[in-house]
């Protein structure tokens, strides 16, 4: 029997109250569909099926390079992460999954931790390792690097990390490992850029070796931070080269705030699909670089536009084509279940938005370069206002019709303030 925190008869209390209204928004989009030739039972239904994972460490309060302001009643360890994992899944019916971060999440009893998760309804997505900063009683120190690192003592040591990351998902159900190492160089001359990338493509063919069968390897790639100069894998290119050269169970994750103001997220998506390559997202916003922002929250067209290709390439049948969603957010100075909540509800709004686009016509547009109404075909699935659908599908699965307003009445923040004790102002990255 899934373990529930926030009382189901105030969840339902609140989807009655809001349901009238909700019905009737439901038919008038409904209607509105059905004059562009739109199902809308059909559209909910594929709708309702769109799933994003969460990462265990999102439910946190974030820092910056200067300093962390802690949340009240903030998780103390991975089976608090996994109950507040549990409350937005409750609330917005999309988040079934939780990616865990080790050795941040490790515990003596994997099992126990399974258990744990599946009492919430709760499964592991892809598992994360740390080779980015150091442990307690860590060895040997990353502070020059790790899988690329000059010394052959601290690559083993970033491997047999790995590895172990493996051995903890084998045990939790996972199936993927997410590789990001924050190796690079601040100053030229540093490093020798041809010796690191060889370092780097000979420690992860370690890691390949290790995958079970039906794993897959994540590569994630950054282009700056916190080597400031030059970064091993510091954008789609070096990461499909390293890819390519691991073989197919290796594949490139795109995290939205990981790239250069202004570079077209959606067309390195259209490249990794054509390739063959495309392990997934971490969905977040971006002002200026990797801020972590709420999804959505600084350029939802962007976010429109590249669920516009991964649709276009799921209905079109890509070959290999099977990504992977997640949020990868830092929450300094919202509430972080309610940041993660609305995040995952805009996420599923622009996959529901891109599943709108009359592709015929789009593609009848392009072909004889219309070039206003090809736009103009894709702002007019973006305009569409879904949010009666969402809801819709919300209530129906046992979720909030507002899931922020449902939490809050909940006094769930409140409520974890009392048990889980303050954990004291911190200075720097958290």
């Amino acid at each position: 029997m899934t373990t529930t925190k926030i009382a189901p008869e105030l969840i339902a209390d609140h989807a009655h109250s809001a349901s009238a209204r909700v019905d009737s928004d439901y038919k008038h989009l409904g209607e509105q569909l059905a004059r562009r030739g739109v199902n809308i039972d059909t559209l909910k239904a594929d709708v309702a099926k769109f799933a994003v994972a969460v990462p265990s460490w999102g439910v946190g309060t974030g820092g910056t390079r200067f300093a962390r302001f802690p949340g009240k009643g903030e998780p103390r360890n991975v089976f608090d992460k996994l109950q507040d994992c549990g409350v937005i899944n409750q609330l917005v019916r999309c988040t079934p999954t939780v990616s865990p971060h080790f050795p941040w999440d490790k515990v003596s009893d994997y099992k126990e931790l399974r258990q744990h998760a599946e009492s919430f309804g709760l499964g592991f997505d892809a598992v994360n390792s740390n080779t980015f900063s150091d442990q307690k009683d860590q060895p040997r120190s990353y502070k020059f690097g790790s899988l690329t690192h000059a010394d052959a003592g601290v690559r083993a040591q970033a491997v047999a990390h790995n590895i172990e990351c493996i051995e903890i998902g084998k045990q939790i159900g996972s199936k993927a490992l997410t590789v990001w190492i924050g190796d690079g160089s601040n100053f030229p001359g540093q490093s020798h850029f041809r010796r690191q990338f060889d370092r780097y493509l000979d420690s992860n063919r370690q890691i390949y070796a290790a995958l079970p069968d039906g794993w897959q390897m994540f590569l994630e790639h950054k282009m700056f931070e916190p080597a400031f100069y030059a970064t091993v894998i510091q954008d789609w290119g070096s990461s499909l080269l390293a890819a390519l050269s691991l073989g197919e169970k290796a594949r490139c994750l795109v995290d939205l705030g990981h790239h250069a103001p202004n570079t077209n997220i959606e067309m390195i998506v259209a490249r990794l699909v054509h390739a063959q390559k495309l392990a997934g997202f971490h969905f977040n916003d971006s002002k200026y670089g990797d801020d972590d922002l709420d999804s959505g929250s600084i350029n939802p067209f962007q976010l429109f536009l590249v669920f516009n290709e991964l649709v276009d390439a799921a209905q079109s049948k890509a070959p290999n084509f099977n990504p992977a969603y997640m949020l990868d957010q830092s929450h300094n100075v919202t509430d972080p279940i309610e940041s993660l909540m609305t995040s995952a509800v805009t996420v599923q709004r622009c996959y529901a938005q891109a599943l709108l686009v009359d592709r015929v016509a789009l593609t009848g547009y392009q072909d004889s370069n219309d070039v206003l109404m090809a736009a103009q075909t894709l702002k007019s699935a973006f305009h569409t206002d879904v949010t009666p659908l969402l809801q819709k599908i919300r209530i129906e699965a046992g979720g909030a019709a507002d899931p922020v307003a449902t939490y809050r009445a909940s006094g769930y923040r409140a409520n974890m303030a009392a048990i889980r004790p303050a954990s004291g102002p911190s200075s720097g990255i958290v």
